[in-house]
């Protein structure tokens, strides 16, 4: 099998060092693992330029849309990394899966609004990549065996010069951020859904309000200024057509696939950080004892299990953590971990086609909890809890569930918070924990370019 070809760069801790040169390319994006303050990604990886994008047309379905993914990839070719290195990514798919595409997946009504017109799904096809491993500190130029010499030189003589940094006074609000829900109708929303929990109809139910705001400017700016207030594992920014971008700050795995094993990380249980350590602590405390978060966490554990269990062997679905509490710079948060193997004859696509989107951000059972999310948000989620992802030419992948992400585009920029609702929930506590996951956010961006 041939080998992508390497080139060594200046290790950056930041990947804004390097994404500068390209922000302004056709299909720019950025996976970043949030370092040197976020400790748990290992990786950002950043390409532009694709050789194809790939967007499901109107009427098509999701498994003829997955399967020119699969083409898209086989017209790339395969390829390998050197035997002396760990790469993540040798070429092949970076995008995102907008919630909405599983309404491609199941049968779901079309009650909520569809007001924001982006594509359910948007990939490009990537023939290069600039790789940094913050556990070896290096940073490194990924090009695959395919790529034509001349624009390999194009892009490694790019890299050699310096880039024009942006500030984040390139960007701006021309308002505040007002919520599409008032207080009432989302109080009107929670009890509708726990009287569908008390007849029976579902268990949890993952209910969200939107915020909005004009801006002007760089989105590429608000990335850096957010990215700054609040460090995330599995960030990300995607340019896309027409000048929009989705800019995600999240702290959630959705599915990860390397050498056939399958690792999925669920959030499920919230609370908010405190400036005083003692009172920071009791509310770390308080989360890992609550039986409510517990109960909603082991829910969704279950039923990942069962998504998994669609495309890996038999017996190979294990919860090898419980409960275990990560800390961000805005909450805590209750995470559990699910694994498996590949069932032989089953790739990535399958996997998602049996799981996406996730069930942390959906509800027990999945479907249904689907369904009364359309019946009860006023508008379609778009971006929001879909994933950005990579899938290269072996089969390995990482992604994201879109949680603390914005869609920056015509002129307005939206931004969603939520959380799963279950029977002992109170609605005042569910609309503050709304307000909380993404306040940080929010606040940031209303106090740039002041």
């Amino acid at each position: 099998m041939p080998s992508c070809l390497v080139q060594s760069l200046p290790y950056q801790p930041d990947p804004a060092a390097y994404f500068q040169h390209i922000a302004q390319a056709p299909g720019a994006v950025l996976l970043d693992a949030g370092r040197p303050d976020a400790q748990r990604g290992r990786y950002d990886l950043l390409s532009a330029w694709p050789l194809a994008s790939l967007a499901p047309a109107p009427a098509e379905s999701a498994n003829d849309f997955l399967q020119r993914l699969r083409n898209a990839l086989s017209t790339l070719g395969q390829a390998c990394a050197p035997s002396d290195q760990a790469l993540p990514f040798v070429g092949g798919l970076i995008g995102y899966l907008g919630y909405d595409f599983g309404r491609r997946l199941e049968k779901l009504p079309s009650l909520a609004e569809d007001d924001l017109n982006l594509d359910d799904a948007r990939f490009g096809l990537y023939a290069w990549a600039l790789i940094t491993d913050h556990e070896r500190r290096c940073s490194q130029l990924m090009f695959h065996p395919a790529m034509a010499a001349t624009e390999r030189q194009r892009i490694q003589a790019l890299f050699m010069q310096p880039g024009a940094p942006v500030t984040p006074t390139d960007f701006r609000l021309l308002a505040p951020f007002s919520a599409d829900l008032s207080e009432w109708q989302y109080r009107q929303a929670f009890e509708r859904i726990q009287a569908y929990i008390r007849a029976g109809d579902c268990y949890q139910v993952n209910f969200a309000q939107r915020f909005r705001a004009p801006y002007q400017g760089s989105t590429w700016a608000a990335y850096q200024a957010l990215r700054a207030a609040c460090p995330t594992p599995f960030s990300g920014f995607q340019a896309l057509p027409g000048g929009g971008a989705i800019i995600s700050l999240s702290p959630e795995r959705f599915m990860r696939i390397s050498e056939g094993r399958v690792e999925t990380r669920p959030i499920k249980g919230t609370r908010a950080r405190r400036a005083d350590a003692g009172e920071d602590a009791a509310q770390a405390r308080d989360l890992l004892a609550s039986s409510k978060d517990r109960a909603e966490n082991l829910m969704i554990v279950d039923l990942l299990r069962n998504d998994l269990g669609r495309s890996c062997r038999i017996g190979s679905v294990r919860v090898p953590e419980l409960f275990a509490l990560e800390s961000y710079p805005n909450v805590h948060h209750l995470v559990s971990a699910v694994t498996g193997e590949l069932a032989e004859g089953r790739d990535a696509l399958d996997l998602i086609a049996g799981s996406f989107p996730g069930g942390s951000i959906t509800g027990a059972p999945k479907i249904r909890a689907m369904q009364i999310i359309d019946e009860l948000e006023p508008t379609r989620r778009a971006l929001y809890c879909g994933s950005l992802l990579y899938l290269d030419v072996r089969g390995e992948m990482d992604s994201s569930i879109a949680i603390r992400s914005l869609l920056a585009q015509d002129g307005q920029i939206s931004c969603w918070g939520g959380g799963g609702i279950v029977a002992d929930s109170e609605w005042q506590a569910e609309y503050q924990e709304s307000i909380t996951k993404v306040k940080v956010l929010l606040d940031t961006l209303e106090q740039l370019g002041r």
